[in-house]
């Protein structure tokens, strides 16, 4: 595992310190780290939202529904499965369907 050194002035260590107290985080890099977690997922719903904004602008599609949706919903199994990679776990996607 990697390590960073943040260097910050002291009333935002003081918030940090707070935060974690008050987090129920045992240390701030705990605390720290959840901060990044929560952005990694942000980051994956704003890119979601740009795809289906851009879904929205480019007018009619020529696919039939049942094959658009089969492809949206294998999307959202691949990014709930990416997301926990990332959060360190295993198990089962977000949705379960046995008609794909």
């Amino acid at each position: 595992m990697g390590s960073l050194n943040v260097n910050m002035p002291d009333d935002l260590r003081e918030y940090v310190d707070e935060r974690t107290k008050k987090g129920g985080f045992g240390t701030p890099t705990e605390y720290v780290r959840q901060l990044i977690r929560k952005d990694k997922e942000e980051a994956v719903e704003r890119e979601l939202e740009q795809f289906v904004l851009e879904g929205i602008r480019s007018g009619r599609s020529r696919t039939d529904l049942r094959t658009f949706l089969k492809r949206m919903h294998r999307r959202v199994d691949e990014a709930e499965s990416q997301r926990r990679r990332a959060k360190g776990r295993g198990g089962k996607t977000a949705r379960t369907n046995s008609r794909r």
